[in-house]
This record gives structure tokens, C-alpha cells and sequence, in this order.
């Protein structure tokens, strides 16, 4: 942590009341830690794995509570921890329900295709609805030195981002894809808080466009370079997968240096500053290590990765980050809210 410290004059014994309104409110910069290890997480990830096979998927559920208490747990912001509350059958519950109606278009579709196609629009339809509740339950159980975060979006806001827009990109011929991924991030953010201060985010589509019109121009270029390769056969179709991954680093980097530097919460602002090059090298290494272990190193690349994206992102606070909290603890108290069946579904993994 830095801080900016106020300025004092010279032979002033105490501050005086007009000293105190003039001040500057000090900033402070808080970089998030993150204290796991790959050995510790090697034995969550393994009997997790295990009690999972063994169980055909039912401990999958109390698989990724255990996974996110240990997440959560060592993952720091000015010293204090983040909590995972989520319970399992709430999560059981939102994969059985993910279940059912996976096998049920699956199983639809073989016999018909046409009531395929009706079960599929039914699914296009109930998804929104799933996502909002899932977001709801994923931001109520997490929280921050005591004080739970919370998801207000609507269901015609869900509709309109998770079914309207990626269904008009697909109509465009994606052209649209950027706004639409601009649109859904700004419905998440701006629908969710901490306490009684919902987050803010200030990203034009614009500046969406920008990276997909690159990665774009890169995937062009690389066809240029598979074409010249295919067509002399050239020794340069063995660097393609180091290209492609190359490529693929660049958004993966990009687009949540773009989303974070665009969110705040109240006057504080976060950063993220992840670079491309220590990326793909963590990828490339990771990738490795997960081959040549025939997949025993994933809970080490796991760590690896989060390390990376967590220690290189932080809040600009504007005064002392305890006070704030302290003051959302307070504000959520007067709401008054409570724990509702409508939190009680998880669908992510």
C-alpha cells in the first residue's frame, strides 16, 4: 500500500477546522495478494477429483466450495481476506437443473429435430433468468472483512444483454460482438455492490471494438501466414501453434485491463496491468507442464495463473479503505436485507 499524506504547515500545532475542509482526501494504492500455493491446492484439487469420479459428479458441488474457500482465503486486499459462504445443495441444485436440461435438449434433438429446435429456443429463453439468480448467489455469498456483496440486476436488463445482443451479433455476422460483450459487462458491474455502493463502469463500446478489431487483423494475418506456409511448405507451420497462441494472449490480457481500469466503487478506482508477453509465457509454460505430468501439474498452472492476474491488479482508495467499509457495513445494516430463496442456484462451475 502507498499513500499520499496530508500536507501540514509549517510550526501548526493541531489542524484547525478550515485546514481540515481544504485537505486533499489521501489516495491510497492497494494491490490485491494472493497467498496460495500450488502444493497446498494440489490436495484440495486432487480429492476433490477423486470423491468427484467416485461420486459420478454428485460431490462436484462441495468439490468447487472447497475450491472457493480456499480461493477466497488467500486472496488479500489491505490486509484483509475475502470469505466464500455458498453452500452446496444450493450448487447441486443449479448443476441438476443445468443437467436436466442439457440431456433433455440432447436427448430432444436426436429424436426430433424440429422439437430440437423448440427445446433449444426454450432454453435461449430460461437462461437469462438462471444467470441473473446465478449472479445473485455467486456476489451474496462472497464478502469483504465481514460485509456481503450483492447483484440488484433486473430480468429485462438480463434479457436484453444475455439473449437480445448475442443474438443480434450472431445476425450480423458478429460485427456486433464487441457491444454486446461492452453491454454485458456494463449491466454486471453497474448491478452489483458492496454493501449499499453499487460499482461503476465508464467503458464506451468503442473502446471494445479497438481489441477485437486487432485480434481480428492478427487472426488475418495468420491465415495469410498458414496459406504461405500450406502453399511452399514451409518450415513455419511449426511456430502456427505459438502464433495462434500469441494471439490469443492479447485479448485474454486486454479485455480485463480494459474492464477493471473502467470500474470503480463509490471514488475508489481499480487497475489491472497485466502485459501480454508474461502472460503467454505463463501459458506456454503452463501448458507444458500440464502435457508432460499427463495433467497432474493443472492445480500448480491454476496457481500460477491466478497469482499473475491477482498481484497485478489493485484498488486507487481514496481515504482509508477500513473507513469506507465500515460505512457500507452501516448502510447495508438500515437495508435490512435478508437471505431469500431467490440467491438458492448456482449454475456456474
Amino acid at each position: 500500500m502507498t499513500s499520499i499524506p496530508y500536507a501540514e504547515e509549517e510550526g501548526s500545532s493541531s489542524p484547525n477546522v478550515f485546514n481540515i475542509l481544504s485537505t486533499p482526501v489521501t489516495q491510497q494504492t492497494h494491490r490485491f495478494e494472493f497467498t496460495g500455493s500450488g502444493s497446498e491446492y494440489f490436495k484440495i484439487w486432487i480429492v476433490n477429483l477423486l470423491l468427484t469420479v467416485l461420486t459420478l459428479g454428485i460431490y462436484s458441488a462441495w468439490a468447487k466450495v472447497r475450491r472457493m474457500h480456499y480461493f477466497y482465503r488467500n486472496t488479500r486486499l489491505d490486509g484483509a481476506n475475502f470469505e466464500y459462504h455458498g453452500l452446496p445443495m444450493a450448487i447441486l441444485k443449479g448443476r441438476l437443473i443445468a443437467a436436466v436440461l442439457f440431456v433433455g435438449y440432447s436427448v430432444v434433438g436426436n429424436v426430433n429435430p424440429l422439437l430440437g429446435i423448440a427445446f433449444f429456443i426454450l432454453l435461449a429463453i430460461v437462461m437469462p433468468w438462471l444467470i441473473v439468480r446465478s449472479l445473485r448467489f455467486q456476489l451474496y455469498n462472497s464478502s469483504y472483512r465481514g460485509l456481503r456483496f450483492a447483484f440488484d440486476g433486473d430480468d429485462r436488463g438480463a434479457y436484453r444483454v444475455f439473449l437480445l445482443y448475442p443474438f443480434l451479433a450472431a445476425m450480423t455476422l458478429y460485427l456486433l460482438a464487441p457491444y454486446a460483450h461492452q453491454q454485458i459487462k456494463q449491466y454486471q458491474h453497474r448491478s452489483s455492490r458492496f454493501g449499499a455502493t453499487y460499482f461503476s463502469f465508464t467503458a464506451g463500446a468503442g473502446s471494445f471494438y479497438a481489441i477485437y478489431l486487432k485480434v481480428l487483423g492478427m487472426l488475418l494475418g495468420l491465415f495469410i501466414v498458414i496459406g504461405i506456409a500450406i502453399y511452399g511448405q514451409s518450415p513455419l507451420m511449426f511456430g502456427l501453434p505459438i502464433l495462434f497462441l500469441i494471439i490469443m494472449a492479447y485479448p485474454a490480457v486486454k479485455l480485463p485491463n480494459l474492464i477493471w481500469n473502467s470500474t470503480g466503487i463509490g471514488r475508489h478506482r481499480f487497475y489491472s496491468t497485466q502485459e501480454v508477453l508474461p502472460y503467454l509465457w505463463i501459458t506456454i509454460t503452463n501448458l507444458l507442464g500440464i502435457v508432460l505430468t499427463l495433467g497432474l501439474f493443472v492445480p500448480f498452472a491454476t496457481i500460477r495463473m491466478m497469482r499473475y492476474k491477482l498481484e497485478h491488479m489493485g484498488l486507487n482508495a481514496q481515504g482509508e479503505l477500513s473507513e469506507f467499509v465500515a460505512g457500507q457495513a452501516q448502510d447495508a445494516s438500515a437495508l435490512g436485507e435478508e437471505m431469500s430463496t431467490m440467491f438458492d442456484v448456482d449454475i456456474a462451475l
